[in-house]
């Protein structure tokens, strides 16, 4: 589970390392029109998605309350989908916008975890 995850320094410090390698060696595989935007790791600085993932890594420490990182995301919601909506339609373009993307970032995350870094994922 994530808490043993969590309560573990060497599992957490492992799982950092290699995020950051996936991230930045671009291992990313995502499908569809975002395969291309997430081919480059630079223009991942640009996105949301990607923004919100950085938060949650910078809050990755050992011992860290999952609650923290609950918040971590609920406050990224708040700033990029609920305030910028002006309506109830901005509001649903705006978080299923989101949820797709997110999804898809998180799948090719997890897929690259899994297929090059398996220890520390699996």
């Amino acid at each position: 589970t994530m808490r043993k995850v969590l309560n573990s320094n060497s599992k957490v410090t492992v799982l950092q390392s290699d995020l950051h390698v996936v991230i930045s060696q671009g291992f990313l595989d995502v499908p569809g029109n975002l395969l291309q935007k997430f081919r480059d790791p630079e223009e991942l600085q640009n996105d949301i998605e990607f923004k919100c993932l950085n938060d949650l890594m910078a809050l990755l420490a050992p011992y860290t309350d999952i609650r923290v990182l609950l918040n971590c995301v609920s406050s990224n919601l708040q700033a990029f989908v609920i305030q910028p909506s002006r309506s109830k339609e901005e509001f649903k373009n705006l978080a299923s916008d989101f949820q797709l993307r997110w999804s898809f970032l998180l799948n090719a995350v997890g897929k690259a975890m899994t297929l090059n870094y398996a220890d520390s994922f699996g």
